[in-house]
């Protein structure tokens, strides 16, 4: 984790250079500020600075190395138990492709009707994927 750290503190450092650069070149060639350049530059710096601020908090917290950063560790002694998920389920991209339609009938203009189209598929997409593992083959 340490080398996290020290890498997005890096990345910091590099986008607040970048930004100061930016700015004082648009200064001089064009004598006025570009926002949206400098302003997503600093932000970028920011972002990167506090990761590198959360991943050192969170590293004094844990109060040692983590199972990565040990050389004799193995692959899978850092790997938890995450879940049981469904390879073969089409259940999520069904729902994905409710919401997709929904939130397409919501930004076009004329196309406020797909809204309702796609409005009983997100429930049904919902309720198939909760409840699979409670009917069919592979019923518990």
């Amino acid at each position: 984790m340490k080398s996290n750290i020290v890498i997005f503190g890096v990345v910091a450092a590099y986008f607040l250079l970048v930004a100061i650069v930016y700015t004082v070149w648009n200064l001089i060639v064009h004598g006025r500020l570009e926002w949206a350049g400098s302003v997503a530059l600093l932000l970028s710096a920011g972002l990167s600075g506090f990761i590198s601020v959360f991943l050192a908090l969170a590293y004094r917290k844990q109060g040692g190395e983590l199972i990565e950063d040990l050389p004799e560790s193995d692959v899978d002694d850092g790997d938890p138990e995450v879940g049981e998920f469904s390879p073969w389920s089409w259940w999520p991209m069904l729902l994905a492709f409710a919401v997709a339609l929904f939130v397409l009938g919501l930004s076009i203009g004329q196309g406020f009707w797909l809204t309702f189209l796609a409005l009983p598929l997100v429930p049904i997409g919902v309720v198939g994927w909760i409840y699979e593992y409670y009917r069919g083959h592979f019923a518990r």
